[in-house]
């Protein structure tokens, strides 16, 4: 169990990551799910095409000597894109009442697990805003 719900207080465990609220300092507790960037990637792709190109048009290099190099770059790259299926990092995000914000990155095959304990703290918090009123 990553979150500990009891009473009065939510605990969070999640490898060194360690975080405790009282159950009234919580504002929001949610899942933020974010879409991998690809930037560093994308950029060496573009410049090791660049490098081809250039050793194509203005080398005196007639034996294409490049193309090896340029082919173990893109194969390298390609690895490094598409090695992983999962497309999105997942984060569980508290806010508490003194505007402080904690972000913690999970693995994604934890996250069916935190999203129901996450599930099980909303609607314990559902539960007592209706005995309250």
């Amino acid at each position: 169990m990553f979150i500990t719900l009891t009473q009065d207080q939510v605990r969070f465990y999640y490898g060194s990551e360690r975080w405790r609220y009282n159950f009234n300092e919580i504002v929001e507790l949610g899942l933020l799910k974010k879409k991998k960037s690809y930037i560093l990637e994308n950029s060496a792709f573009a410049a090791v095409t660049a490098l081809a190109y250039y050793f194509m048009m203005f080398s005196t290099v007639v034996e294409l000597y490049y193309i090896i190099p340029a082919l173990l770059c893109y194969t390298i790259l390609i690895i490094l894109r598409f090695h992983s299926a999962l497309e999105f990092d997942y984060y569980v995000i508290v806010k508490d009442i003194h505007k402080n914000e904690i972000k913690v990155k999970i693995k994604a095959f934890d996250r069916p697990v935190i999203g129901k304990q996450i599930d099980q703290y909303l609607n314990l918090k559902f539960d007592k805003i209706l005995q309250i009123k």
